[in-house]
């Protein structure tokens, strides 16, 4: 627990702090399995006056992350070509919402690769970022607040 509890207070370091949760996020992003809302938590846990730094820093990281997943369905297409929307519900569920079903990739599991399936059928990209933007601020704000207010 002590050893929690150190890392909590380097990374409520706002020097550190912020930098820290925006690779967290930006990494959280991508496919690879991971979360940041703890340690957005932990760094508004211990200093409250950073809850919308943090938040928005948070959110941008997510949203940046997200694009990075988005070029990479892009990319993936380019190189590959070989799957059809039509062959996969979720492609064919995306390709009728378009960019306003971004505004889901905040959601845990479906959300990342929601992002990369955006890329790959070659969504517009300004609208998709806005759409992952406005839902990634949505979780954060509401997943912070939940949190501090249960502890």
């Amino acid at each position: 627990m002590a050893a929690l509890t150190a890392l909590l207070h380097w990374l409520s370091i706002p020097e550190v702090g912020l930098t820290a949760i925006f690779v967290i996020a930006f990494v959280s992003a991508t496919l690879l399995p991971m979360g940041s809302e703890p340690a957005v938590f932990g760094l508004v846990k211990l200093q409250p006056e950073l809850f919308w730094p943090a938040v928005l820093v948070a959110t941008l990281g997510n949203t940046l992350g997200g694009a990075l997943t988005w070029w990479i369905g892009f990319e993936a297409r380019r190189v590959s070509g070989r799957i059809k929307p039509s062959d996969h519900r979720a492609m064919t569920w995306l390709s009728r919402y378009g960019a306003p079903a971004c505004l889901l990739s905040w959601l845990p599991i479906v959300g990342d690769p929601l992002c990369a399936v955006a890329g790959w059928l070659r969504l517009p990209f300004w609208p998709c970022l806005f759409y992952m933007g406005l839902g990634k601020l949505g979780r954060y704000v509401t997943m912070t607040i939940i949190l501090l207010s249960i502890t």
